[in-house]
């Protein structure tokens, strides 16, 4: 049986959590699973290789009981306890479970006092209107349910997401527009976008104005939107051409800042800031913050106002994930990081040109890179072996050679280094032989080929490149493409490990599709003491605009501008070089 990833032990610990909850569970219980999947799923380790090894319980949540349940997971593939509590329920009923805003407490209200057991019985009962009729729910919450069961389809299955790259133009599009209007105020993005998370299932835009029926008549009218599910004082739905759904939220302009942290923070993010303010006798929600003491509420005008009255520091979106923000806000922590900015890179160590896959020749992409800001650029066509044709013979890598320096020497005030991005072997080797790896400027490694090799061949393939004295940098190293192929297995720990004692630079690749290393992954090397790239894997001119989704990852990594190697100017990158340092006595 394959090795389970992380991201498959979480979500069973999330159903099981789920399902305690539906079985009416102590509440501790139910947190448990909860917060043990949230461990899992921010683990930079793989948690399976951890329980194989014996040492599970050294992360933090994760006792003896929970051992033994992934133990079980491993061997059989299932959690015996969530076989039990799931042959209770009827099975449609847990789809209603994880409709969003349901849950399993209102899925078990539902249950008890309508009879509601699946999607279908749940959408007669909100058409019949008896949805409506409970205490507590209303005529609101029936029409968002119907609009829900609309818009996700019969299987009650999450809504599609899109990649950060395609969401971001149409949210700043909207926003700008939005923002030339005369009735607008104040308006900005919110959401998973504001975070900058690498896929996003909408969009969602909080505003201002003098007029609020009229701007969210505006957005209707904008030509990249399809259609419009609703439209008032309280802002509007509507859906774009290319099918991202668009909520946008009108408010009072002193609750703004309560509005936007609500619906820019996480889950867990927003979880832990209630549980915080509790502690201080505060309520928090999107309406304001209830003060225990005084009954008043309080309601903020700026972000800045809301973490301020619960004693923290403000706290910038891209780190609210519920992973230490908090912690660290606190007068007395750690502190925030200051983050790292697109401005602040110097270099880009990873680009193609029509040598291999690129549109474009060595001087259109240095001229394009130098016309970016960047002061050097390294040219990193594909290796012999990497499987997709318009590869580089070693002959031709020795031409090229020549080509480069020549190049290099036109180029006034700017570096551009000969390179290669080499194919690692399943065997760990490369595709050129040392004597011409030894004459470049620069070698990336990266895996192209046979991604179904086990979790340990795979980590001692990469590691056997790391631990060769003339590859400068690992590139894209788990080989993710995100939202439609996995990482292939790998011990990210182990190279992490080898990465910082060798000297050996790890990228986070800035494809759209790519961003890997990921935030999680990210942070852990740079916390390990690996000197961090962020690259474009630019295959023409235009795709340095990549970086912004490289630096979005760093920022989400908790990344400053200190811990990415090409922030540094060309005079003092150069001596980070493996082949350099490790030369010099």
């Amino acid at each position: 049986m394959a090795e389970l990833t992380n991201a498959e032990i979480a979500a069973a610990f999330d159903e099981l959590g789920d399902l305690y909850e539906l079985d009416g569970a102590v509440q501790y219980r139910v947190i448990a699973y909860r917060t043990a999947a949230r461990t899992v799923r921010d683990s930079p380790v793989s948690v399976m290789g951890l329980v194989r090894d014996g040492r599970v319980t050294e992360l933090p949540g994760i006792g003896r009981t929970l051992e033994e349940k992934l133990v079980a997971l491993d061997l059989t593939g299932v959690i015996p306890a969530a076989e039990k509590l799931r042959a209770k329920f009827p099975p449609g009923l847990i789809a209603v479970m994880h409709l969003p805003g349901f849950g399993p407490k209102r899925a078990r209200r539902l249950y008890d006092e309508l009879g509601v057991d699946s999607l279908d019985a749940l959408r007669a009962a909100a058409e019949r209107g008896e949805i409506r009729k409970l205490r507590g729910l209303g005529p609101k919450v029936e029409e968002n349910l119907l609009r829900t069961l609309a818009e996700q389809g019969a299987d009650g299955g999450p809504a599609p997401r899109v990649l950060l790259s395609r969401a971001l133009p149409v949210a700043e599009e909207i926003v700008g527009a939005l923002r030339s209007h005369p009735a607008a105020e104040r308006v900005e993005v919110a959401g998973s976008l504001r975070r900058l998370a690498d896929a996003v299932k909408d969009i969602d835009v909080i505003a201002t104005a003098a007029d609020a029926a009229a701007l969210a008549a505006a957005l209707g009218e904008l030509a990249l939107v399809e259609s419009v599910q609703s439209a008032g004082e309280a802002g509007a739905r509507v859906t774009t051409h290319a099918g991202m759904k668009v909520d946008l939220k009108v408010v009072a302009p002193d609750q703004f800042g309560n509005v936007l942290q609500h619906f820019t923070g996480s889950k867990a993010h927003n979880v832990a800031l209630r549980e915080s303010a509790v502690r201080r006798g505060l309520h928090v929600s999107e309406y304001g913050i209830l003060d225990d003491a005084t009954g008043e509420t309080l309601r903020c005008a700026t972000e800045e106002d809301v973490y301020q009255r619960l004693g923290l520091a403000w706290i910038p979106p891209e780190l609210r994930e519920g992973r230490g923000e908090l912690e660290a806000a606190l007068p007395g922590g750690a502190g925030l990081p200051d983050l790292i900015e697109l401005g602040d890179l110097r270099g880009d160590l990873h680009c193609h040109t029509t040598l291999s896959d690129g549109n474009q020749s060595a001087e259109e992409m240095a001229a394009a890179a130098r016309e970016r800001g960047l002061e050097y650029l390294a040219l990193t066509d594909h290796s012999a072996s990497h499987g997709f044709g318009n590869d580089v013979s070693a002959e031709a890598l020795a031409r090229r050679i020549d080509e480069i320096h020549d190049l290099n020497a036109r180029t006034e005030g700017f570096e551009v280094l000969v390179g290669t991005e080499t194919n690692i072997h399943p065997d760990g080797s490369l595709d050129y032989p040392d004597e011409l790896l030894a004459q470049l400027d620069w070698v990336i490694a990266s895996v192209h080929t046979s991604f179904q090799m086990d979790a340990r061949a795979m980590t001692d393939r990469m590691i056997a490149a790391i631990e060769h004295p003339l590859v400068d940098a690992i590139g894209h190293p788990t080989g993710r493409k995100i939202e439609s192929r996995a990482p292939y297995g790998i011990e990210i720990e182990r190279v992490i490990e080898v990465a910082a004692r060798t000297g050996t630079m790890i990228e986070i690749n800035s494809a759209p599709d790519r961003r890997d290393l990921d935030d999680v992954h990210a942070r852990a090397a740079a916390a390990a003491g690996v000197q961090i790239l962020i690259d474009s894997d630019a295959h023409s001119g235009r795709s340095f605009e990549h970086l912004r989704y490289g630096i979005a990852t760093a920022r989400r990594a908790w990344l400053t501008a200190a811990q990415v190697a090409n922030t540094r100017p060309w005079a003092e990158f150069a001596p980070l070089r493996k082949r350099v340092s490790r030369a010099t006595p």
